[in-house]
């Protein structure tokens, strides 16, 4: 077995492709399925289950694949601590946020690392929280900016901060002039909501659970992104909830209003997400610490 094997089942399990898998492991197809097959012989045990138009990972095979990348990492480990004094902040960081933080969280973000750490540039990524969890879990994300709980084997997590939820209405509807929103009366409107696999959502429906047994006066609206929902209830197609870091937006409109809601309002914990094995600390220290001067950072635990 060797650390070659194992970046090779790794990169397997990450594609489910021999053919794109082997590029990026900058060798044959044949070569890589041959070192494959040669691994899954000394194991005793399948680790990939085959078809003409897939490669699926078996249950065994996702704990080896695991364990490989953690042996991978501290093989990196092994290598930083021989090169004695060497700057964890002097190659990228692999950043991922969920729809609902990444875009109004990272414009901030970027320019306070840059600041603090400008040899670490960052490569960034938006995703539904499911997709952001096995890219985290295997190595392709080193920290994920997600809403808490994040339960997850071997995964640290940090809370930043709460961040409370808004109304979101056209300037002529009849709640645009209160002060406050109860959002025990969310079930009363017509809503836009965000589709299905956005967590905001989810989040939404839990702070109101009126909204989840629907209505047959009032209608539930799906959109694709908050800047979508936005331009919707400007059009006057219903009103929204969104989190507070989305008042702002990209799409400025004096057609909106945005309102709190009443004490205490929905909110929910924003956090950092990262493998407990990931050899670069120093470099998660700083991401908490820019973070935690993000102007959305305003309520901090």
């Amino acid at each position: 077995m060797t650390l070659t094997e194992l970046r090779y089942i790794v990169t397997l399990a990450q594609e489910q492709h021999f053919g794109r898998a082997a590029e990026r492991c900058f060798v044959s197809q044949p070569t890589l399925s041959i070192a494959v097959k040669k691994l899954e012989d000394e194991l005793g045990t399948a680790l990939f289950e085959r078809s003409k138009h897939a490669v699926r990972v078996t249950p065994v095979g996702q704990k080896v694949v695991r364990q490989a990348q953690t042996v991978l990492e501290q093989a990196e480990s092994i290598k930083d601590l021989a090169q004695e004094g060497k700057d964890q902040l002097a190659s990228p960081l692999r950043v991922g946020a969920i729809y609902t933080i990444g875009p109004y969280l990272f414009p901030q973000l970027v320019p306070e690392l840059q600041k603090r750490a400008p040899k670490m540039p960052l490569y960034i990524e938006e995703n539904f929280t499911e997709n952001l969890r096995p890219k985290i879990r295997n190595g392709e994300l080193d920290a994920i900016i997600v809403a808490l709980p994040f339960d997850e084997p071997d995964i640290l997590t940090r809370p930043l901060y709460d961040e409370p939820f808004m109304m979101l209405l056209p300037k002529d509807h009849p709640l645009a002039s209160k002060d406050q929103i109860d959002s025990q009366t969310l079930h009363e409107q017509d809503l836009l909501l965000l589709g299905e696999g956005h967590c905001f959502r989810d989040q939404v429906l839990e702070a109101c659970p009126a909204l989840s047994h629907g209505s047959d006066k009032h209608t539930i609206t799906e959109g694709s992104s908050l800047e979508t929902i936005r331009m919707m209830v400007a059009s006057g197609l219903g009103a929204s909830v969104i989190p507070k870091s989305a008042t702002g937006g990209y799409y400025q409109s004096d057609m909106v209003v945005t309102k709190p809601f009443k004490s205490p309002p929905p909110v929910r914990t924003v956090g950092l997400a990262w493998r407990a094995s990931f050899p670069r600390p120093q470099a998660i220290d700083l991401l908490i610490d820019a973070l935690n001067s993000c102007a959305v950072a305003e309520n901090k635990h």
